[in-house]
């Protein structure tokens, strides 16, 4: 409510002016009155008024005089409203009171319409002068909330034990004792949800964090962090259940008595997510279950070298087997997460990395999938990090036979093409050089044609006429003994397959064999 007051030495005006606005704005203005400026003066200071109507011309002390004490005062942003009311014929001098700070003059008689625009102008720039301090005290409140903010999320994450004077200033305003939550939630696409959208979530589910969160910030991680009771959490955690927000994950801390103890805190909880990694049923995890009862096993150094042994020999049944007892899965949910970590880690480097040292790399696919298994927290749950990795190690496993495969071709080809260079001149045919080989002839023409780039055909045109092209540079060997000498049926076919595979005859072949070697001579005696 709008305290006014009105000041007249006229008992009636004063009168009817509160009756015309109480009839107008009816509890809107808690309405007080003066007969004279001490009046109003004495009333002022005993009760603080928003706005003031008073008249020019009053005994004891008039107008003007009750605005200058007023001024003087009045602090800054509390001096009142005012409205002067005057005659023509204080007019002039009512104007000078402008320096007052009035805000407008009425002359009298007054009119209904002139006083009620005023004072509702007067409550609009009033209105608007305490939204823009609103909005201002707002932006000075966010901004030392998101400088807080950003210190503290600096404390968590530096590495160095020592804390800056800053930081230390915004330890200091922790309410103790307290308990850190760090919470991720997990479309069904896997993707994890911003941090702003996860407390966007929250807010539906139990109302604004400020009302029961000391702080509220973003790590470094983009995890949204909580600070605030252990029973807050536990409200949380229990409507989430309610809801069945089973992708809402949250790790809390052991209760924190002393502000020096917020960063180690923040690490617990953090700890306390991870282990929600370990069943997709465990979607809120305290710091204080994981801290006893937690198995673990040394290194299994045999049973990775059998696994680094087995790729690669097609026994997929056996290293699924294999990677179940490396991983202890049937202790899963009580294992220490330590253990999986150290397993993960040693897979990467004693098994894969070997892999890829010694057989080269693979293909991008194989390669992807291996940068996303190397670290098991890129998974929600260990089962999908489970899953991925068994899917690529039987990728490595075919990797290493086709390397295997590949390499025993190899040396089939090459078996294949010493015989045909030592048994050009006979009458080859394909079948009898992958029978030699041992190998299924629809095989090896694939095979033969992949490894040399042609056929088997043209390749053993391409050897006899290589072995023709030597006896023709021999003047003396007839271009019939040639054809016979390099396995060709008779002339005639030696001469065709000579131009195809050259685009001249095998005479003028060495005709131009002589002219280089005689200058000036064209004799060709075959001719």
């Amino acid at each position: 409510m709008t305290n006014l007051m009105i000041v007249d030495d006229e008992k009636m005006i004063r009168q009817g002016l509160k009756v015309m606005i109480e009839r107008e704005y009816p509890a809107l203005y808690s309405i007080s009155m003066a007969g004279n400026g001490a009046e109003a003066l004495e009333q002022y200071r005993q009760q603080r008024q928003d706005v003031i109507i008073t008249d020019i011309r009053m005994p004891i002390m008039d107008g003007i005089t009750l605005l200058e004490r007023l001024s003087a005062e009045a602090g800054p942003g509390e001096a009142p409203a005012v409205i002067i009311l005057s005659g023509h014929d204080d007019f002039e001098y009512a104007k000078s009171a402008i320096r007052y700070r009035v805000k407008d003059y009425l002359l009298k008689p007054i009119r209904r319409e002139e006083l009620f625009e005023i004072l509702e102008r007067i409550a609009r720039e009033e209105a608007d002068r305490e939204s823009s301090s609103h909005k201002q005290k707002q932006e000075a409140e966010g901004y030392r909330r998101e400088l807080r903010a950003a210190r503290l999320r600096g404390l968590l994450m530096q590495q160095e034990a020592e804390v800056s004077a800053a930081q230390q200033e915004e330890l200091a305003g922790l309410a103790v004792p307290f308990t850190i939550g760090v919470l991720s939630y997990y479309h069904s696409d896997g993707v994890r949800m911003k941090a702003g959208d996860v407390q966007g979530l929250l807010e539906q589910l139990i109302g604004p964090l400020e009302q029961k969160f000391t702080e509220i910030l973003t790590d470094g991680d983009g995890k949204l962090v909580l600070v605030g009771s252990g029973e807050s959490f536990l409200e949380l955690a229990r409507k989430a259940e309610a809801k069945e927000l089973k992708r809402l994950l949250l790790g809390i801390s052991s209760e924190s008595r002393s502000a020096e103890q917020f960063r180690t805190g923040y690490l617990e909880a953090c700890r306390a997510l991870q282990y929600t990694f370990l069943s997709p049923q465990a979607s809120f995890v305290d710091y204080s279950d994981i801290q006893a009862g937690r198995l673990s096993f040394p290194t299994p150094e045999e049973e990775l070298r059998k696994l680094l042994n087995m790729l690669g020999t097609g026994r997929e049944k056996e290293i699924k087997a294999l990677l179940g007892v490396i991983f202890q899965t049937e202790h899963l949910l009580n294992l220490d997460l330590a253990y999986l970590e150290n397993v993960g880690r040693s897979i990467n480097e004693r098994v894969l990395d070997e892999v890829f040292r010694v057989h080269g790399e693979a293909s991008v696919e194989v390669l992807k999938l291996y940068r996303l298994v190397g670290n098991l927290h890129n998974f929600r749950h260990f089962h999908d990090y489970y899953r991925a990795l068994e899917h690529l190690l039987l990728s490595v496993n075919d990797y290493i036979i086709g390397i295997k495969s590949a390499h025993t071709e190899h040396a089939d080809m090459e078996e294949a093409l010493a015989y045909i260079e030592a048994n050009y001149t006979r009458p080859l045919n394909m079948a009898m050089v992958s029978n030699y080989v041992s190998l299924n002839y629809s095989y090896f023409s694939e095979a033969f044609k992949a490894y040399t780039g042609e056929s088997f055909v043209l390749y053993l045109k391409k050897v006899r006429i290589r072995h023709a092209k030597e006896l023709l540079a021999d003047n003396r060997v007839k271009l019939a003994g040639v054809s016979e000498a390099v396995g060709f049926e008779n002339s005639k076919q030696f001469a065709r397959v000579f131009r195809e595979l050259e685009g001249i005859s095998p005479g003028e072949f060495r005709a131009k064999l002589l002219m280089g070697r005689y200058p000036g001579q064209a004799e060709d005696k075959e001719s």
